[in-house]
C-alpha cells in the first residue's frame, strides 16, 4: 500500500510542506525512517533529530516546520496526525462473514451478518452479535449477551452473561467482563457468606479493553464503562464501579466497588482507587496514586514518593514514622513560643 504526500494531507486534513508527489510506503520511526517512509515529530525536544533523518516526509506542528528544509505534513497535533497516518497503511480488517466449524453457538443466539467466528467460540443462549462484528477463537460469549455493531473481541475473551457492550468496542485477548464483583458478609461463625452478584456490565461505544483485565458485574444494577472508555491491560475494576465518557486507564490500576469516576479523567499506571468515592470530571491522578477520598476539583492529583536511593528513603520512612510525634512536638513548642512573645 502507498500513498503520495497529498494524498496522504487530504485523509488527515493537513497542508503539505514541499514535493506533494513523493510516495510514501511505510511509517517509521523518526531515526530509523528511510527513503518512502514517513515519520513524526510531537515533541519539540526531538527536533534535532530532523536534520539527520532519511525520511521522504515528517509530520510537523507549523512551527517546527518552518526550521526544515524537507517535505512535511503541518498538523496542529503531529502525534494525533501521525496516528490518522498509521491507520491508512494498516486499515482495520473488514469482517468476511466466516465461522469456523467448530464453533459453537447456541440455537436461541442471533448472528447478524457479516461477522466472523473463530475456532472454537462459543456462544450461549439469547445472545446477539451484531453486524460486522469479530470473535476472536476460543472466545466465550455468556447467555443473554449483546455484542455491538463492529465490535472485535480478540482471542481467548471471557464475556459472562447479561452483559451489553455497544458499538464499535474492541476487547483484548485474556480480559474477562462480568465476573462475579467481591462481596460477601461475615457471619457469626467468622466465616464468609457469598453475596450474589445478580447485577451486569454495560460498555458504551468506542471503549476498549485491554489484555487481562477484570471488568466485575454489579452485585445490583450495572457496573458502566461509558461511550469513549479506554482501559489498558491488566485492570481490575470492582463491581457497580461507573466510569464516565472518555476516561481512560493505565496498567495495573484498580479501582474498588461502588467508585464513580468522571469524564475525561486520566489515571496513571498502578494506581488504587478507593470504594465508594467519586472523583469529577476532568481529573489526572498521575502514576502509582492513591485515591481514598473523593475529589470534587478539576486538576492533577499524585501520591508517593519518587525513587531514591535506599540509604535515603530508609532514613526518611523511618522519619515518617515519627512525623505524629514531630508535629506534636512542634505545635507544643509554637503555644511556649507564644507564651514568651507576650511576656
Amino acid at each position: 500500500m502507498e500513498f503520495t504526500l497529498g494524498e496522504l494531507a487530504d485523509l488527515t486534513n493537513t497542508k503539505v510542506k514541499g514535493d506533494k508527489h513523493v510516495v510514501i510506503q511505510r511509517v517509521a520511526t523518526l531515526e530509523s525512517a528511510k527513503q518512502s517512509e514517513i515519520s513524526f515529530v510531537s515533541n519539540p525536544k526531538y527536533k534535532s533529530y530532523l536534520a539527520e533523518s532519511k525520511a521522504s516526509a515528517v509530520v510537523l506542528s507549523e512551527d517546527v516546520a518552518q526550521e526544515y528544509s524537507g517535505n512535511a505534513l503541518i498538523a496542529k497535533d503531529p502525534y494525533l496526525t501521525f496516528a490518522q497516518v498509521v491507520s491508512c497503511f494498516h486499515p482495520v480488517e473488514k469482517p468476511r462473514g466466516a465461522w469456523h466449524p467448530s464453533a459453537v453457538i447456541d440455537e436461541t443466539a442471533t448472528v447478524e451478518g457479516n461477522v466472523d467466528i473463530g475456532a472454537n467460540v462459543v456462544i450461549e443462549a439469547n445472545s446477539i452479535i451484531r453486524e460486522g462484528s469479530r470473535i476472536g477463537a476460543g472466545s466465550f460469549i455468556g447467555k443473554n449477551t449483546t455484542i455491538g455493531t463492529g465490535s472485535l473481541i480478540h482471542s481467548n475473551v471471557s464475556i459472562y452473561s447479561e452483559t451489553i457492550i455497544g458499538k464499535n468496542a474492541i476487547i483484548h485477548s485474556g480480559a474477562v467482563i462480568g465476573a462475579d464483583g467481591f462481596g460477601f458478609a461475615l457471619q457469626q461463625d467468622k466465616s464468609w457468606y457469598k453475596i450474589k452478584q445478580i447485577g451486569n456490565v454495560v460498555i458504551g461505544d468506542d471503549v476498549e479493553v485491554g489484555a487481562n483485565t477484570t471488568v466485575d458485574r454489579a452485585a445490583l444494577g450495572s457496573t458502566v464503562l461509558s461511550n469513549g472508555v479506554k482501559l489498558d491491560n491488566q485492570l481490575q475494576i470492582g463491581h457497580n464501579v461507573y466510569i464516565g465518557e472518555h476516561a481512560i486507564m493505565a496498567g495495573g490500576t484498580v479501582v474498588a466497588g461502588s467508585s464513580k469516576i468522571g469524564n475525561r479523567c486520566q489515571i496513571g499506571g498502578g494506581a488504587a482507587i478507593s470504594g465508594h468515592i467519586e472523583i469529577t470530571d476532568d481529573v489526572v491522578v498521575t502514576g502509582r496514586g492513591m485515591v481514598i477520598g473523593s475529589i470534587n476539583q478539576p486538576g492533577v492529583y499524585s501520591s508517593g514518593t519518587t525513587t531514591d536511593t535506599n540509604k535515603n528513603w530508609r532514613r526518611n520512612a523511618a522519619r515518617f514514622r515519627q512525623l505524629d510525634t514531630m508535629a506534636k512536638k512542634l505545635k507544643k513548642l509554637e503555644k511556649e513560643l507564644d507564651v514568651l512573645k507576650k511576656d
